[in-house]
Parts: structure tokens; sequence; C-alpha cells
């Protein structure tokens, strides 16, 4: 069985502008905020990160892509697990198989190109929130060392007024599939700052 931390990642990646749509619709309603290893469209240097050749896959995408990638999903996962990973050998055979699988059945690779289509309206929308005020309640940025790092924070720092930075050590993009332990130790920390 896969380690429910990869679909953790998979996840968090894309829910991070949903989280952050929600803090700044409810702001009475939600007193602290993490987001992991994944700026926010249209916030801060948006712009920049964009251009950054790893990312191609934010404008890949359509019906031409999806019959290119279709029976290569593996192929195309791949990829991310190894270049945006420190150490790609915590991503098990097992779980590539399975999440392989996953992204082969009908529909399942366009709602994959579909997280990053909706980039452009996310950025619309992000800039309508940022403009009604910053986030007030705690926020963790987390970033991985070997991805977003530090930058996690300065961009949040755009976007909210108390910003926590959390780095975690020897991992990529993936935090909570190269490094749980440290990862949940940052978390805690801001949900929990009293350490019980």
């Amino acid at each position: 069985m896969p380690s429910p931390a990869i679909a953790a990642s998979r996840i968090a990646m894309q829910e991070v502008t949903r989280n952050y749509a929600f803090a700044a619709q409810n702001r009475d309603r939600v007193s602290r905020f993490v987001l992991e290893d994944a700026p926010l469209p249209g916030i801060g240097p948006w712009k920049e990160i964009v251009k950054n050749p790893l990312l191609w896959h934010f404008r890949f995408g359509g019906p031409d892509m999806e019959r290119l990638v279709a029976g290569r999903e593996r192929i195309y996962l791949d990829r991310f697990w190894n270049e945006f990973s420190a150490t790609p050998a915590k991503f098990s055979e097992e779980a590539r198989v399975h999440y392989a699988k996953l992204y082969a059945q009908p529909g399942a690779i366009h709602a994959g190109f579909a997280q990053f289509a909706a980039f452009d309206q996310d950025a619309i929308d992000d800039k309508a929130f940022l403009a009604e005020g910053k986030l007030t309640m705690p926020v963790l940025a987390v970033g991985g060392e070997k991805s977003f790092g530090p930058a996690m924070a300065a961009v949040m720092r755009y976007a909210a007024e108390n910003v926590t930075e959390g780095v975690v050590p020897n991992s990529g993009h993936w935090v909570m599939v190269e490094q749980p332990e440290a990862t949940v130790k940052l978390i805690r920390g801001l949900l929990d700052p009293s350490g019980g």
C-alpha cells in the first residue's frame, strides 16, 4: 500500500489556493493557517515564479497534451517525483505504480491538468482577496529546503501579517513524503505552540 503521505502531499498542493480563499473569506473562523511548498497564484512574485522552466507543467494541458500523456502517465509522474524531490528513492516503486494506475483512469489526467489551468482564475481571485486586506491569523509557510524553501514565507508576507517561516531540511517539494516527522513537527509548533 502506498504511503498516505504521498496522497497528502498531492492534496496539499491542490488545496493551497482553495485554503487561502477559505481563510481570506472566513477570517473569523480560521485561527491558524499552514501552507506547504506551493506559492499562491497572483501573490507576490508569481509572474516570476511561473517563468521557472521546471514549472512548465503549469501551462501544459488541453486535449493534445492529454493524448500525449495517455498511456505514459508513469513517465509524466516520474518526472515530478524525480525532479521535485531531494531524494527520489523516497517514492517507492509500489507507490509509483499505484498512482500511475490512478492517473490512467478515465478523466484523471484531465483533472490533473485542470488544477494548473485554474491558476489564471486563482490569481485573479487571490488578488481580490488580498485587496480586502492581509490575513491577520498566524501563518506557517512551509517550504522544502531543495524546493521553495524560505521563498514560501517571502511570498506569504505579501498576503499575511503574521508569517512564520518553516523550511523542511533535506526535502524537495514533497515534504510529507520526504520528511514527514520534520514537517509534522513544524506544523504542530504552530497548531499547538505549548508543545502539548
